[in-house]
């Protein structure tokens, strides 16, 4: 930290006071922004961002070819017509988040390099005091709100899930995570080793595989893939006939959504169905004869995410033989590589660990309630965005068979309309707790049911988030084709909110 910063960390902290703090400038801080400038314009707020812009995942990332793996006609705001691709690059989302920020002047609501130290309840006062740090002057914080809007997404941005293997200290090649890649990392005409199977790797893999010598995709098990032309007939239909982009944005998104719904719908009525489509598209673009074990999952489909494979670009590396797959658990690691529990041996002078990431809960922000500690895995969530005893506290936490933003915009209407409603009850406080009645003896179980959903990150972290209820008002049901009737019907009056 430069003097500067030094010497205004010592300053006096500077306290202002919103209606509400929403933390985070990525797809949901920006949404919750929108949202709150239009359905409550009287309200006062600030956006908190810990990053130097807006963006979130889409401007830390740094790998080949960052891509969303979600159309961005479900993944884009339902308020703001997508015009492009439907699987879009880092940089055409943060152009679109950007047109978002400048059309609708939000940008003088947000503070850049705002890193949150800690965020405490004042049950005197009620309202939250938010404590924060601007990195780049040092200058401290202190923001007050009546309600804290939590828009900061769910993992780490620190650093990446890599397990620890045997002599991985003894490799003498670059070891990298995708959360750590710079444009230092030289990877033309080298061997490279990407370990792991899921969306990363389906997307830095086709983006390096050209300039390579050879890629080597190295995998405990498979994941479910899905490839399909880069573009939309709908769309493209559409504005061939003239039709207006908001027609266009909405009619496609129902067509996505209708068509989703329908797939997400038959992997747990007919499972066996669903595989073997997914499998015989993969198949067929892939040279005659290949071993589709590399691609046949033992878990039935979306019980972990799909990954999408725009243009079938990771299969055609594997046509042109400058990717290979590799099923197989590590056995060790060697001054050159890795040896594989099956006896194969890989070398690579670049090892790319696209293993996962590590969740974050609530950005593992210490939060206390008059000073009093707040571990979240003592609560049961409401809806999978309130936590009982915590008030005037939501966290968005989209949906993994969806588009994560889709249920950032219902939240976002929710929440307005949760404001609206404690301003006309005279509330200065909402908070959830279990009905005595209705809730009484009710099973509380883990978050997220492990035989509906579960991918390695949530697994390993399980223990730290919320616990659910088996009431669709106390979890989270990664149900959008359910919340999207439910939750613009939510009228708060069944006892499962308290206001005071």
């Amino acid at each position: 930290m430069s003097q500067t910063a030094t010497l205004a960390a010592d300053a006096p902290v500077r306290t202002e006071h919103f209606d509400v703090v929403i933390v985070g400038a990525g797809i949901s801080g920006v949404g919750a922004a929108y949202h709150l400038q239009q359905q409550c314009p009287q309200k006062s707020f600030v956006v908190l961002e810990g990053m130097e812009s807006f963006g979130g995942t889409w401007l830390f990332h740094k790998y080949p070819g960052v891509r969303s793996d979600s159309d961005l006609y479900t993944f884009g705001y339902r308020f703001k017509p997508w015009t492009g691709a439907p699987i879009a690059t880092a940089d055409e989302i943060l152009k679109y988040m950007g047109e978002v920020i400048d059309e609708n002047d939000l940008d003088q609501h947000i503070r850049y390099s705002h890193h949150i130290d800690a965020a405490d309840w004042s049950e005197a006062d009620r309202q939250w005091t938010v404590t924060a740090t601007n990195t780049a002057s040092g200058q401290r914080f202190q923001f007050t709100c009546n309600f804290l809007w939590m828009c900061q997404g769910y993992y780490k941005f620190d650093k990446g899930y890599t397990p620890e293997w045997p002599d991985m200290d003894t490799y003498k090649g670059l070891l990298i995570h995708p959360m750590e890649w710079s444009d230092e990392v030289d990877y033309k005409g080298k061997k490279v080793l990407c370990i792991g199977s899921g969306a990363t790797t389906a997307t830095v893999v086709p983006a390096i595989a050209a300039d390579c010598d050879h890629v080597t995709v190295l995998q405990r098990s498979p994941t479910y893939f899905w490839t399909g032309r880069n573009a939309n007939e709908v769309a493209d239909m559409l504005r061939e006939l003239e039709v207006d982009e908001t027609w266009i944005h909405e009619i496609v998104r129902r067509k996505i959504l209708h068509d989703q719904e329908m797939v997400t719908r038959l992997s747990f009525d007919a499972p066996e169905l669903v595989r073997d489509e997914l499998l015989n598209n993969v198949k067929s673009l892939l040279p005659e004869g290949y071993d589709m074990t590399h691609f046949t999952p033992k878990y039935r489909p979306w019980q972990q995410r799909l990954a999408f494979v725009p243009d079938g670009d990771l299969f055609a590396g594997i046509t042109a033989g400058k990717a290979s797959m590799v099923t197989d658990e590590i056995e060790t690691f060697t001054e050159t590589g890795v040896v594989t529990k099956g006896g194969v041996v890989i070398d690579a002078d670049i090892i790319i660990s696209a293993t996962g990431f590590n969740l974050s809960v609530l950005g593992d922000i210490p939060f206390s309630l008059d000073g009093v500690p707040v571990d979240f895995a003592d609560t049961v969530t409401w809806r999978g965005m309130m936590f009982t005893g915590v008030p005037n506290l939501l966290w968005v936490f989209g949906y993994f068979r969806a588009s994560w933003t889709l249920r950032a915009d219902l939240i976002g209407d929710l929440v307005c309309r949760l404001l609206t409603t404690m301003d006309g009850k005279g509330a200065t406080k909402v908070v959830p707790a279990l009905r005595e009645a209705e809730d009484a003896g009710m099973e509380v179980g883990p978050w997220m049911d492990p035989s509906n959903f579960n991918p390695g990150y949530l697994m390993r972290s399980m223990h730290l988030l919320p616990k659910a209820g088996d009431k669709p008002e106390w979890r989270h049901t990664q149900d959008y084709w359910n919340e999207r009737q439910f939750l613009p019907a939510e009228d708060f009056s069944d006892g499962c909110l308290r206001f005071s």
